[in-house]
């Protein structure tokens, strides 16, 4: 256990002496937040929303079966 406490030290010690990490750090986690927040909402919308349990069935079975071509 000696270890992985040593281990997580290290992280924490290099995040807090970093001086290029930080805004680094912040960039990427932006990027994320729209990537995977904004990105989504408007062009990803769900295919299977508002439709009962024997639709989406349906509609899977369909996707699953068509031939892609």
């Amino acid at each position: 256990m000696k270890w992985l406490s040593s281990f997580l030290q290290l992280y924490i010690d290099g995040f807090k002496n970093m001086t290029w990490g930080k805004p680094l750090w912040i960039l990427i986690i932006l990027k994320l937040i729209i990537l995977f927040a904004v990105l989504r909402v408007f062009f990803f919308k769900p295919v299977l929303g508002g439709k009962t349990d024997e639709q989406k069935s349906e509609y899977v079975g369909t996707m699953l079966t068509k031939d892609h071509q």
